[in-house]
């Protein structure tokens, strides 16, 4: 197997991870707004009513970067915008965790205030790192397998006598004939 068809099928599993986690987190909130609006609020960082637009919005999104990822459908605009997402979770939970305010994160469901939830800042900060990388990798791969981006956007370049692969690597050694060299004219 060739170190590019190793990364594929590593972008294909960070692709479905990191989409699955989306679609779970978002699913576990979409149905409780009200818990979703209290998790956003307290991260006390947001002002006025923003709060309760980012806890309506957040788990519908979460759902269709999900879906988008693990279907692979616009996944590298997808896996942006999870990244984007999850460096703000980061820095959320960061920022909670440095000004002394004890949350569960809401990541799941839930939110709000719970004593000794410092304990778990750590390893929350380490999971949505993870994830982050796992999005920016799918992010500048350029395709991954098994997804409907390779079916509703077929690469120009693709070699001809290897469809299955997305890019072009030419072989031929031989010098090019007269017509390829023919300088443009523009009138």
């Amino acid at each position: 197997m060739e170190r590019g068809q190793v990364w594929a099928w590593i972008g294909l599993l960070a692709r479905l991870v990191t989409g699955s986690v989306w679609v779970v987190a978002g699913a576990l909130k979409v149905t409780t707004p009200d818990a979703s609006i209290n998790a956003v609020r307290a991260y006390e960082l947001l002002p006025g009513n923003s709060a309760e637009a980012v806890g309506l919005v957040l788990p519908a999104l979460e759902i269709v970067v999900g879906l988008a990822l693990i279907l692979g459908v616009f996944a590298r605009g997808a896996a942006v915008v999870s990244a984007l997402l999850f460096a703000a979770f980061i820095v959320g939970i960061a920022s909670v965790w440095a000004r002394g305010i004890e949350i569960d994160c809401g990541c799941f469901g839930g939110g709000g205030a719970k004593e000794g939830a410092a304990s778990a800042y750590p390893w929350e900060i380490a999971r949505d790192a993870a994830l982050l990388a796992a999005s920016l990798l799918v992010a500048f791969l350029r395709r991954t397998p098994l997804a409907l981006d390779g079916l509703l956007f077929p690469a120009r370049d693709r070699d001809p006598e290897h469809p299955d692969s997305d890019e072009h690597h030419d072989t031929d050694t031989t010098a090019p004939d007269a017509a390829d060299q023919a300088p443009v004219v523009s009138s």
